[in-house]
């Protein structure tokens, strides 16, 4: 059993940066593609950021394409996400998420929340005018 536990969240002003963190336990870390998901109030949960185990690749949506930066440290089993010049519409809970790979798919980056098997309770992001 894998647990992902977040931190990094709190409230800040728009322009403001965070950087969420997402601690997994076990000894396997390196071997899951890791991802962000957020969702915000009366919304459906929607895809955020991904990177393959490897860590040599990733993927975002477009919303937050050239802000926000997803990176991961194997020794460490975390998973980043460094959020720049945030706004009023990244206000949601910020959910770390971590799939299973095998080696042949070490570059492999996963974006819909069904791909992937472990979750952790979220972090709230507010964001404020």
């Amino acid at each position: 059993q894998v647990q992902l536990v977040e931190s990094g969240g709190g409230l800040v002003q728009a322009g403001d940066s965070l950087r969420l963190s997402c601690a997994a336990s076990g000894r396997t870390f390196s071997n899951r593609a890791m991802g962000w998901f957020r969702q915000a109030p009366g919304k459906e949960r929607e895809f955020v950021a991904a990177i393959s185990r490897s860590g040599t690749s990733t993927y975002y949506t477009d919303s937050v394409k050239g802000r926000f930066t997803i990176s991961r440290d194997n020794a460490k089993n975390t998973v980043y996400l460094e959020m720049n010049s945030l706004n009023p519409e990244d206000t949601a809970i910020y959910y770390c998420a971590a799939r299973n790979t095998p080696s042949s798919s070490s570059s492999s980056y996963y974006t819909r929340a069904y791909q992937y098997d472990y979750w952790g309770q979220g972090t709230q992001v507010t964001v404020s005018s």
